[in-house]
Formats: C-alpha cells, sequence, structure tokens
C-alpha cells in the first residue's frame, strides 16, 4: 500500500469523490473555456480514428452504457504499469469528456501494476490543454499530490501515482482498461472488475529528453482526448 493510502478516512472519501462526475447537460458551459475550446475540437478528428480503435472504443461505450443504464452511475479505472502518463491522462481527460457530454455520475480512476510518480511532462501537456493543476502543498516527497480543476462547478480531484488495488480506487463493479500493452499482459484477470477492455497507447515516455519530447506528450494527449471524446459522445442518457 502506498503512502498516501493512510490518509485519514475523510481525506480517502474526498478522494474518491473528487473523481465523480455529476452534471447536466449544460454542463461544459462551466468547463474552462481553453479546456472547452480544447474538447470541442477532438470532435473533428473522430473522423481520423483507425477503424480497429473504433471498435474496441465502442465496446467500451457499450459496457459503459450498460452500466449507467442498469446501476444509473458507473465506475471506470484506467491501469498503466506505473501510473505515471497515459493512464493519469486518460483518467482526468475521460472525467473532462463525462461532463462536456453531461453525462452524469461517473466515475474515473487511474492506477498502476507500480507506483513511481504522476510524470510532470504529461501534467504539463494537460495542462497545455486546459486543466489547471498545482501542486498539493503538503507535498514533499518522490510521489508529490496535484490538485487537478478543469470546471468552476466541480471539486478538484486529487491525483498521484498508485497501485490499481490502492484503496482510494473502487475493489468492485469496475470497468478496468488497459492503456499499456505492459498492463494487459501483467493484468489478464483484474480482480473486482466487471469488465476488462485493453486501449493501448504509445508510450510518450519514449520521446524524454528528446528534441521533440513536447510535441509527442501534446500528440499523446491530444489522441487520448479525441478518444475518450469518441465513447462519450456514443453514451445517452
Amino acid at each position: 500500500m502506498n503512502k498516501h493510502s493512510s490518509f485519514t478516512k475523510p481525506f480517502v472519501t474526498f478522494l474518491i469523490a473528487a473523481s465523480i462526475c455529476l452534471t447536466s447537460s449544460a454542463q461544459k458551459k462551466h468547463l474552462y473555456a481553453p479546456l472547452q475550446n480544447y474538447l470541442s475540437q477532438t470532435t473533428q478528428r473522430f473522423d481520423s480514428i483507425p477503424q480497429a480503435r473504433i471498435l474496441v472504443l465502442t465496446q467500451l461505450a457499450n459496457v459503459l452504457q450498460t452500466q449507467l443504464n442498469k446501476q444509473h452511475k458507473a465506475s471506470i479505472t484506467f491501469i498503466c504499469t506505473h501510473n505515471s502518463r497515459r493512464s493519469h491522462m486518460a483518467q482526468l481527460l475521460a472525467t473532462a469528456a463525462a461532463c462536456y457530454y453531461g453525462i452524469g455520475k461517473v466515475s474515473c480512476y487511474s492506477g498502476g501494476t507500480q507506483q513511481t510518480a504522476f510524470n510532470t511532462r504529461a501534467v504539463n501537456a494537460l495542462i497545455q490543454a486546459g486543466f489547471v493543476i498545482h501542486t498539493e502543498a503538503k507535498s514533499n516527497d518522490s510521489n508529490p499530490l496535484y490538485n487537478v480543476q478543469f470546471s468552476k462547478k466541480q471539486p478538484a480531484m486529487v491525483a498521484f501515482s498508485k497501485k490499481y488495488t490502492d484503496s482510494t480506487n473502487p475493489s468492485s463493479n469496475f470497468i478496468a482498461v488497459l492503456t499499456c500493452s505492459q498492463a494487459d499482459e501483467a493484468c489478464p484477470i483484474v480482480t473486482g472488475a466487471t469488465a476488462r477492455i485493453a486501449i493501448p497507447y504509445i508510450d510518450p515516455k519514449l520521446s524524454d529528453n528528446q528534441p521533440n519530447e513536447t510535441a509527442i506528450y501534446r500528440e499523446r494527449c491530444l489522441q487520448i482526448a479525441t478518444e475518450m471524446m469518441y465513447v462519450f459522445s456514443l453514451i445517452k442518457q
């Protein structure tokens, strides 16, 4: 268990609740303008999504729709090896996409097969997309807490690296989305998940300390945003 799991119960409850998008059809009006514009532009990229990925994204949408229809709420945990880049991007962009489309009571989480840290390059890519992200004042270790905001009407989310089995994540009745091939291979069975879907992304870490680093992180962020927006565009309430 990582050290952040030892927070008092009220704070753990906040960590969980902060990932829930309680929204209305007018919610996108409350998104920060830069992020709203960023997400709006992704809808023009739907036609560029390869057919093979359309099929798996539609599968995720169908499973999500079924859970919402039956329970009037849904949970998704995005899983990657280190919970440092792709899984965090997917969690936060999926949460914003749900609010953009007015899909209420969707909880998005992330975790890894290992705990490391929310990589600052991924943080910067999300800031450039329109999120407002600050390091928690109490953070002074190698795995800092980040306060993440995307709307005037939604509470801040708290992001930090953790295993997907962390106590701040659901242990049952969630959709597991594997965002990297290593996690897909390492987790043939995700205990407690009602569905397991692999949507792998190329690791932007490959560009770290290279001249094209910023461009690659922006590209990966845009790809994930486009695909999460596509998923939630298919959901009906």
